[in-house]
Order: structure tokens, then C-alpha cells, then sequence
């Protein structure tokens, strides 16, 4: 194994502040690497059970400015990294409730008429998330559609001026400089603000939908940051869309409004309180990623299915119905401003990001014949984007070793920058491909080298923002390019887009992945028509659309949810089976190879993703082999100073105790330490901070009554341990942790098959689940890390080792 001392992680920072506002922790690495690490490197058996999270707290009140100035003199040039391993470092989410006394209690008070209250402003959120989606979008696309415009009018009146009278290379070094200085500023604001707000952010909100807390992801500052950053990012040029950063910025605003308040402006609005826990939460930011593929898209439809293939780990019909409408109020509020902006009110014809523009049945129809023709595309699809995925993880891996400082991820975003205007300039120049300027609908026509009244085809595809040269592709009529265009263009574009991605910038893989297959799929349809001597069926915008389809499927691996949006952004129902055939030709040749860009990224990441099933040959291990112990199990009445020291313990980090108390065993001699229930964390520190404690001498006093609300409070940046202050009169004080604890916690026996225990943790969104033996006695504790780290490997079950990463 590869000695791992640190890795740069979505959050950036070597130190992270999870949003329980617990510092990342510090563990001792599993290969004998890290200070007290015992022994070498070792497969981990039954025998030697890492104990998970037992990790050190660290006080967030410590001078991290000077932490943050020693952090470049610690970083090595090179960061080692291992692909087999999972982090320690990230947090599960608590999705199932915890069903104490409180909870019961005020469940039992709401009657009918507050349930309904309850139900409308669920409701209301989701029109609301609808709504704040839809306008920034509106947003980025007006800055963007300005900026870019700005920038291009500007270097085509340098090119046209000259190109009369010499001295191109002028004009090649204005276009380089604006596209390196626009994203120098785009790049700098993700690399020293918000390294979270980096790509498209489709990978972090899937595993927070999947259950893991990642740190930073769903915070205003993030929402901030990820704007300006894909506005700079397209309009620098680069090969990017800003379709994919819309779902991760829905995703923000769903989980700000549904709390009622902004922790990152300190301010509580008092509304919506009902709704502050992770099971509340997760929900509302499924309805925001589909809202933000609705607005993207125009695909209210496929962005719940996107919410439910990609995103939501758990699903009901209510919450379907919810997501829904916010898909559909997102799209309908996007339509409305874009066409009053466009001085056109009452035509709503601008429903997404991106218009794919009508495809005519007429003129193109397809015919059965042509069917293996796609199934041969999806093929081609799968097999180059397996290609692009599998160049862009060993990219990913040679940034993790080596460019992980932030001024170094700046320097590299502005080279792709100046070497995608450079390409770009080379390829227009080297270009002879002329077509007549009349009848076309070019936005920024150049005409360089072409004679009056023509402008250069190759210019299309590169001077212009991707979108654009996507749509132009889908509809411009045969003839408009020479397939030596459409070949030299999807040859460089792929590698540039490759090589973007990735890239310290905020910015989506759809669109690229779109224009390389168009590009590829024109191409492919100009050469059909030339071998069947120009039939009518051979439209080349037909096959720009199907190649555009495989690229993307061929990528991504979505099949379902991506089948729809094609449909929905074409206005067209009749190549639904078509596309269809082709997305699933394209995953399952592409999955042959290599994973989906998504999961390859989640897994370079280590995040104990779990995925819809347990891996298909795990049936021979039990819950007594994958799980933690030993356990810290606390006492139903407990000694506060009891409840300090294992909190604070350096050597524990552990989430959840499971609360036991002793009765007599009637089959045998002696006492058993039955499991009562099992408490978290964080209600332990808010009964600490609120002092709900009594004398040992008088146990019948009445101690403080709390609330919910206190605990609603306090979430989800819960205080570290180290903040509370106990005096020594207090520890000797006693906690009775009966009324807050939950006294039906799930558990297994310890002879249930892993699939089973999957099973259980899987579908009910556990963080937590009980090993007990026949004696209800807590024999160990399965976790997500424990359940994440078996996965299916070419050579049968692996395990991967825990390491703080």
C-alpha cells in the first residue's frame, strides 16, 4: 500500500470542519504511516476489527489562521495516493429519526389541523426552492450570454482589423489573455474561498443524497462562490457547460430555505423549524437537484428522474409528487424572465439552459433500418467515453499528487485556458472550410481567410460558447461543414474537455459531452449520406443528436433519467426508443471497462459511498465480521464526568452510544448489561451545554425540562465538546438519559449475513445499527465505513483499508 500522509479532498483543506462544526479528525494511518501506528501495513480479518472512529477532536476555538500559515511548509511536493482506501473523515447523515420521548411527545400534539400547516409549507418550500432556482439560472445565463458576447465582438473586430493588414498573432494573444484572466479570477475565488465549489458538484450532491455528510457542500458561501465561478469559467472560454453546477446550486438553496435560517449570516428567521434535522433536509435537497436539472434542461420530468437514479437514496410517492412541482415552478419561472428579457413576454419558448431547438418529424423521421446503425453508435459512444473517463482519472490522480496547492490549481486552470483560446485560434487559422454567410444564423461569423459574403465553418464550433455550437450542430442544414472540420474539431475538443474537468474551477461535463458528440455524430451522419449516395433518411442533425446521446450516456452512465431529458430538450417523443437504445448500449459497453465519471470521481475521493445493493459475493460474512467493537456503551443514569471524558477522549470519536443498564440474568448466575436504547453525539452535548443534570445526593429533583427545540437549535453545527465548560462539583453529577435517548434503535443479531444487514442500513438510511447477541447484549456497531469498505473487485470481494485521508 501506498503510504498516504494527506489528500486533497472536495472540501480542499487539509483540516476540515465537518457541519457538525467538529474539526476533521486526525487518525492514525492503517500502514504504519501516521504517529502511533502500529506495525506495518496488514489485510484486515475478523480478528484485527479497526475501531471505527476513534478519532481526536479538535478544538475550533484554537488560532486556525496560524495553523493556516504553517499548513505550505508541511505539504510535500508530492501527496502518495491510494484508490483502495475510505476515508475516516466522513460523517453519515442521521436520516432515521430518533424516536425519544421528546419526539413522541410532540408527535402525539400535532393534531390534524397542524399536520395539514405541516404539509403546506412543505409545499410552499418547494415552490419556493422552485422559484430561487429558476431566477439564478435566469441569472447566470444573462451575465454569461453578455460577458461572452462582450468578449467575442471585441476579439472579432481585432481579427477582422488584423486580418487586412497582418499581424494575426496580435489578436491570438488578446483572445489568450482574456480567456487566462477571466478564469484566473474564477479559479481563484474556488481555489482560496470555497475548494468545495469546484467541478459541477453533481458527485458531492449524490453522496449527500446517498448519506455522507460532506463538509461545506450545501452552504450559502458555496452558492456564492459556484455562481461567479461557472459564469467566469464559460465566459473564459473553457470547454465546460454551466448546466451541471445548476443541480448543485438548487441543491444549496433547497437546504437553505427549508431551514429558515443562513448559519453562514448568523441569521434565524424563526420559520420553518419543524423541518431542522437531516431527514427534513435531505428530502428538500433532492426536490432542489431536480429543480436545477429542470432548469437547466427544460426537463421538469427528467430532473425527478434524475433525483431518483442519481440522487435520493429513499423515495416516497409524496415526496415524488413535492419534487415535481419544484421541477416544474423552476422551469416555468426560467421561461417567464427569459422571455420578457428577450422582449417577447408572452412567448414562452426559453423552458431550460439549453435549447436543443425542434427536430422535425417530417424531414426527420427515422426508419427500422437505422436502428442497428444508433445501437452502433451507442457502441462507439461507450467506448469513447470509457476513453475520456479513464485519461481523466489518471489526470485526477497526477493532480491529487502534485497539483494540490492552490496557487498551483490557478496557474493550471489559466494554461487550459490560454491552450483552449491557442487551439481554437490554430484550428480557425489552418481552416479553409468557407460557407456562405446568407441564410446561416451564426452569431459571431469570422471571415479571416474566406472571401466576401463567407464566413469560416470552423469558426462555429469554436467561437462561440458551447451551448450555441451544440444547437448549431443539431440543426444547421447539410452542407455547413466539412468532415474534415468535424473530425480535426472532435479531436482536439475531446482531449481539451478532457483536461478540463477537474480543473479547480466551477464547471459541468453535459455540455462538452454533448458538443464532442455531436460533433462525432454530424460527422458520422456525412458519411453515411456519402455512402448511400445522399438518401433523404441520412440527416446528419439526426445523427449529431444520437452521437451527442452516446457521448454523454458513454460518460456519465445515466440511462433513465438522461433518456428524458434528450426528449424533453428536443420537444420531440419519437426518438425516445432511439436514444434510449443508444444510453443503454453506451453504459453497458462503457461499464465494461471503466466506471461512470461520477463514481470514479466519488471513489477517488474514498467516500464510503453505498451503492443500491451489497456486493453479490458477500453472503459468507456475518455482522460479527464487518463490525466495529469494541463499543462505548454509557449507562441509562450516567456520571457526567463519565459522559465528558468519552467525549473528549482523543483516542474516540464515536457518533453514537448505545445506553445499557444491568438486570439479572434468570437462566444464569450474574448480571447482564442489557441494551436499553442508543444516543447521539450531538443530544449529548446540548444536554451537557444546558446543564440537564442533577445530584448524585437528591436523584428526584426535578431537572430542567428540554425541548426539541433545543436540539433544533443547536443543528447542524452542533458545539465540540471542548466548548462546554463542566466544573468538578458538575462531573460528579448525574445524567438520566431515558427521556432523550432512543429506546428503539434497530439491531441485528451478529449471525446476519452481510447482504441482509446491507439491506436493512441501506433502505432505512441508518447511521447506526446494533449488534447484539441472544442475550440483547451489545456485542458491536455497523457503521457506514463498515458496510462501504467490501466492494466488488475484478479479482472477487475486496476490502479496502480505513485510512484518514
Amino acid at each position: 500500500m501506498a503510504n498516504v500522509a494527506k489528500k486533497v479532498s472536495w472540501s480542499g483543506r487539509d483540516r476540515d470542519d465537518d457541519e457538525d462544526g467538529r474539526a476533521g479528525e486526525t487518525t492514525p494511518l492503517l500502514n504504519g504511516t501516521g504517529p502511533g501506528a502500529a506495525g506495518s501495513a496488514r489485510q484486515l480479518t475478523s480478528s484485527s476489527f479497526l475501531r471505527i472512529g476513534q478519532l481526536s477532536n479538535v478544538d475550533l476555538n484554537e488560532d486556525i489562521h496560524e495553523l493556516e500559515t504553517e499548513l505550505p511548509r508541511q505539504r510535500p511536493n508530492e501527496i502518495p495516493h491510494n484508490e483502495k482506501l475510505l476515508s475516516l473523515k466522513y460523517e453519515s447523515l442521521d436520516y432515521d429519526n430518533s424516536e425519544n420521548q421528546l419526539f413522541l411527545e410532540e408527535e402525539r400534539r400535532i393534531n390534524h389541523a397542524a399536520f395539514r400547516t405541516v404539509e403546506i409549507k412543505r409545499w410552499v418550500i418547494c415552490a419556493m426552492i422552485g422559484i430561487l432556482t429558476g431566477l439564478v439560472a435566469c441569472f447566470i445565463d444573462i451575465v454569461v450570454e453578455n460577458l461572452a458576447g462582450l468578449k467575442y465582438r471585441v476579439v472579432k473586430d481585432n481579427i477582422d482589423k488584423f486580418t487586412a493588414k497582418g499581424g494575426l498573432s496580435f489578436s491570438l494573444l488578446l483572445w489568450a489573455t482574456l480567456n487566462a484572466s477571466v478564469v484566473m479570477v474564477g479559479s481563484v475565488i474556488v481555489a482560496f474561498i470555497e475548494p468545495v465549489a469546484a467541478g459541477s458538484g453533481i458527485p458531492q450532491i449524490k453522496c449527500y443524497l446517498n448519506g455522507v455528510k460532506i463538509p461545506h457542500v450545501v452552504r450559502l458561501k458555496t452558492l456564492v462562490i459556484k455562481v461567479c465561478g461557472v459564469i467566469l469559467s464559460v465566459v473564459g472560454g473553457l470547454a465546460v457547460g454551466k448546466e451541471g453546477p445548476m443541480i448543485h446550486s438548487g441543491s444549496v438553496i433547497a437546504a437553505g430555505i427549508s431551514q429558515g435560517r443562513s448559519t453562514s449570516l448568523k441569521r434565524d428567521f424563526k420559520i420553518f423549524e419543524y423541518f431542522r434535522r437531516d431527514t427534513e433536509k435531505r428530502d428538500f435537497v433532492s426536490a432542489g437537484a431536480a429543480a436545477g436539472v429542470s432548469a437547466a434542461f427544460g426537463a421538469p420530468v427528467g430532473g425527478v428522474l434524475f433525483s431518483l437514479e442519481e440522487g435520493a437514496s429513499f423515495w416516497n410517492q409524496f415526496l415524488t409528487w413535492r419534487i415535481f412541482f419544484a421541477s416544474m415552478i423552476s422551469t416555468f419561472t426560467l421561461n417567464s424572465v427569459l422571455s420578457v428579457y428577450h422582449g417577447n413576454a408572452w412567448d414562452l419558448s426559453s423552458p431550460g439552459l439549453i435549447n436543443f431547438g425542434r427536430f422535425d418529424n417530417e424531414k426527420m423521421g427515422y426508419t427500422i433500418q437505422e436502428i442497428p446503425i444508433f445501437i452502433f453508435m451507442g457502441v462507439v459512444g461507450g467506448i469513447l467515453g470509457a476513453l475520456f473517463n479513464a485519461l481523466n482519472y489518471w489526470l485526477t490522480m497526477f493532480r491529487i499528487r502534485y497539483i494540490h496547492r492552490p496557487c498551483l490549481q490557478v496557474v493550471e486552470a489559466m494554461l487550459v485556458a490560454a491552450v483552449t483560446a491557442t487551439v481554437g485560434f490554430v484550428m480557425i487559422y489552418c481552416s479553409r472550410d468557407c460557407q456562405p454567410i446568407q441564410g446561416s444564423s451564426v452569431a459571431y461569423p469570422l471571415q479571416l481567410f474566406c472571401a466576401d459574403g463567407e464566413y469560416n465553418s470552423m469558426a462555429t464550433a469554436f467561437f462561440n460558447t458551447p451551448e450555441k455550437s451544440v444547437v448549431n450542430l443539431f440543426h444547421d442544414p447539410p452542407g455547413s461543414y466539412n468532415p474534415m472540420t468535424l473530425g480535426m474539431f472532435t479531436l482536439m475538443y475531446f482531449f481539451l474537455a478532457c483536461w478540463t474537468y477537474g480543473l479547480t474551477v466551477s464547471a459541468g461535463v453535459f455540455i462538452p459531452s454533448l458538443l464532442i458528440g455531436a460533433a462525432w455524430g454530424r460527422l458520422f451522419g456525412i458519411s453515411l449520406s456519402y455512402l448511400t449516395k445522399g438518401s433523404i433518411w441520412a440527416d446528419p442533425g439526426k445523427y449529431a443528436l444520437m452521437g451527442a446521446a452516446a457521448q454523454l450516456g458513454g460518460i456519465v452512465r445515466m440511462t433513465l433519467s438522461l433518456t428524458v431529458i434528450m426528449m424533453e430538450a428536443t420537444g420531440n417523443v419519437t426518438y425516445g426508443f432511439p436514444i434510449m437504445l443508444v444510453l443503454m448500449t453506451a453504459k453497458i459497453v462503457g461499464d465494461y471497462f471503466v466506471e461512470g465519471l461520477y463514481d470514479m470521481h466519488i471513489q477517488l475521493q474514498s467516500v464510503p459511498f453505498l451503492h443500491w445493493e451489497a456486493p453479490v459475493t458477500s453472503h459468507s460474512l456475518t455482522a460479527r465480521e464487518v463490525m466495529s467493537t469494541p463499543v462505548t456503551c454509557l449507562r441509562r443514569i450516567e456520571r457526567v464526568g463519565t459522559v465528558v471524558d468519552i467525549l473528549s477522549d482523543t483516542s474516540s470519536n464515536h457518533n453514537g452510544f448505545p445506553v445499557v443498564e444491568s438486570s439479572p440474568n434468570t437462566t444464569q448466575a450474574g448480571w447482564v448489561a442489557g441494551l436499553r436504547g442508543l444516543i447521539l453525539r450531538s443530544q449529548l452535548i446540548v444536554l451537557l451545554k444546558h446543564k440537564v443534570f442533577v445530584e448524585r445526593a437528591n436523584l428526584n429533583l426535578v431537572q430542567r425540562r428540554l425541548k426539541l427545540k433545543d436540539f433544533r437549535d443547536a443543528y447542524p453545527r452542533f458545539p465540540p465538546i471542548q466548548s462546554i465548560h463542566v466544573s468538578q462539583d458538575e462531573r460528579e453529577c448525574m445524567i438520566d438519559l431515558s427521556e432523550f435517548m432512543n429506546p428503539s434503535p434497530y439491531t441485528v443479531p451478529q449471525e446476519a449475513s452481510l447482504p441482509r444487514v446491507f439491506k436493512l442500513f441501506r433502505a432505512l438510511g441508518l447511521r447506526h445499527l446494533v449488534v447484539v447477541d441472544n442475550r440483547n447484549e451489545v456485542v458491536g456497531m455497523v457503521t457506514r465505513k463498515d458496510l462501504a469498505r467490501y466492494r466488488l473487485g475484478k479479482e472477487g470481494l475486496e476490502e479496502l483499508s480505513l485510512a484518514q485521508t
